[in-house]
């Protein structure tokens, strides 16, 4: 008979005082789950399936959403919980399979920094999005709302 050999020893767990990060961290990923699902199929279903459908989804269509606080902050939230979602699920894959204490180190800032980034800037494009900024002059609803603010 074969025997199947031991798995590796993962590495000797220090208990610190403080917080315990990682039963937060499995938290976070559980309740962010939930309300990614939720906010993501509300802006699908917005998206898609009210008004004209893909076919009125256009720089209008965008701009109109992102003049609206509801929407600006549903899509915040939305990209938040994602990239941080996204990144604490990238550094449990990096624990799990990088070994080198100093890879793991520079990878894990490496997404805490990329994902803080992101963060920050799709934030400010969100809440500094001015439709009115292109030059307008296709006569569309945008160019006459764009010409009464001026």
């Amino acid at each position: 008979m074969t025997a199947i050999a031991d798995p590796r020893a993962p590495r000797a767990a220090v208990r610190r005082s403080g917080p315990n990060l990682e039963k937060w961290g499995w938290i976070y990923m559980r309740a962010s789950g939930v309300l990614l699902v939720v906010l993501i199929f509300g802006h699908l279903f917005v998206n898609l399936m009210l008004g004209e459908g893909i076919h009125g989804i256009d720089f209008g269509f965008v701009a109109g959403k992102l003049a609206d606080p509801l929407w600006q902050w549903w899509d915040v939230l939305m990209l938040w919980l994602a990239l941080i979602h996204g990144a604490n699920g990238m550094r449990t894959i990096v624990n799990d399979y990088v070994s080198h204490e100093g890879t793991r180190k520079v990878l894990v800032w490496a997404l805490w920094l990329s994902a803080g980034f992101l963060i920050l800037l799709g934030t400010l494009v969100v809440f500094t999005f001015d439709p009115c900024i292109p030059n307008l002059t296709d006569g569309s609803v945008l160019t006459e709302i764009c010409n009464a603010q001026s």
